[in-house]
């Protein structure tokens, strides 16, 4: 090899690791953007973040004020965080609903009291997530959403039932708790 051809490999090996580096930087700071403003509208997030609540909630009815609420379940290892409805009943209990889930990516991760997280207005509540099957408690979820969105509800993407609206079969809902004791 000869000192001109060593010379000009370098400025070359140099631009392809400035290069390199660069693209590291946009994408870390892409997953960070991402990571501190999502979900948001349909696109989904990773971990929510935020100021965690250490205190056991075993009144949720203040979500009722709430237009949605973001919720994080684990997909394997990784955090997927979206937005959802959330309501409580007037006794208090949590639920999150979900039109078309089978058709969803995270509810296939999400049985029987599935670890995850609730954000709401800057919060982040530990929760734990059962899906609901009895068709009594999925009534009473429903109606609980029903009045909720007649308040809450936004006519494109999130449009309120009629009060006397049926629940569809493809309509499913998952109970939460609160996680801290």
């Amino acid at each position: 090899m000869t000192v001109k051809q060593a010379t000009t490999r370098k400025p070359g090996m140099r631009i392809l690791l400035l290069g390199l580096a660069a693209l590291v930087i946009v994408a870390a700071t892409g997953i960070t953007v991402w990571t501190r403003s999502c979900p948001c509208n349909r696109m989904p997030g990773l971990a929510l973040l935020g100021d965690v609540q250490e205190t056991p909630v075993t009144d949720w009815s203040f979500v009722n004020d709430i237009p949605l609420c973001q919720i994080q379940v684990y997909a394997g290892f990784i955090p997927y965080a979206v937005n959802l409805n959330c309501m409580a009943t007037p006794d208090g209990e949590l639920f999150l609903s979900c039109s078309g889930c089978s058709e969803k990516y995270w509810p296939g991760y999400v049985g029987q009291n599935e670890p995850g997280r609730l954000r709401l207005n800057g919060r982040v509540y530990p929760v734990v997530l059962s899906r609901v099957q009895d068709e009594a408690v999925l009534d009473r979820a429903w109606e609980a959403r029903a009045k909720k969105l007649q308040v809450h509800g936004e006519p494109t993407y999130n449009p309120a039932p009629a009060p006397d609206a049926t629940r569809p079969e493809s309509w499913w809902s998952f109970h939460l708790r609160s996680a801290v004791d």
